[in-house]
């Protein structure tokens, strides 16, 4: 016949780790949803930064055929003045003018475009550096909550202590996309994507 102190002593013991899994359960939850909201927001900005890349692009192409349209004519042009009697010669010769200053507008204009959209590559970039933190953090502490779950059905010791190594993994992560800080195990996330 058991001690009904042993019985006590093992039933405290079971209620003190399921008491740590309660908090741990808690606390990551937490840390979870205040990441989450940052991580939708850099989304966001991602999807925005690669609009405007995209845009930028578009309107960067449209200048080069603009541009091209106007070389064409400016080639038309020459040869047109070439081979014309003088009288018009002067005619042609505004009209080489103009082409000249729209053609050096249009090239001025692609450079800054070209510009531009590299930025909001290299924003789209950046964002996605933190984005790929957010998701490591979100996959390690869902994971972490998931085999606390197990443990306080098992009430096995080591593996709260396997969860709890996994979910400070996901809080590091967390808060270095909080933080912004260069934290991102590149192996893991290109083997994730």
């Amino acid at each position: 016949m058991e001690n009904p102190s042993e019985l006590l002593s093992e039933s405290e013991s079971k209620d003190h780790l399921t008491n740590w899994v309660a908090i741990c359960v808690a606390v990551l939850a937490a840390f979870m949803a205040v990441t989450k909201i940052k991580d939708d927001n850099i989304v966001q900005a991602m999807l925005l930064a690669k609009s405007d890349s995209v845009d930028t692009w578009s309107e960067y192409q449209s200048k080069r055929i603009k541009q091209h349209l106007l070389e064409l004519g400016l080639d038309q042009t020459i040869a047109l003045r070439d081979t014309a009697a003088k009288q018009t010669s002067a005619t042609l010769d505004g009209q080489l003018k103009r082409y000249e200053s729209e053609i050096a507008r249009y090239q001025k204009d692609e450079s800054e475009l070209q510009k531009k959209a590299r930025e909001y590559e290299a924003q789209y970039d950046a964002l996605n550096y933190r984005d790929d933190q957010f998701d490591l953090s979100d996959a390690a502490l869902s994971t972490s909550i998931a085999m606390l779950a197990v443990t306080a059905l098992t009430k096995k010791k080591w593996l709260l202590w396997m969860s709890l190594v996994i979910g400070v993994f996901g809080v590091v992560m967390g808060t270095a996309g909080l933080a912004g800080l260069r934290i991102h195990p590149g192996w893991l996330t290109k083997m994730l994507s």
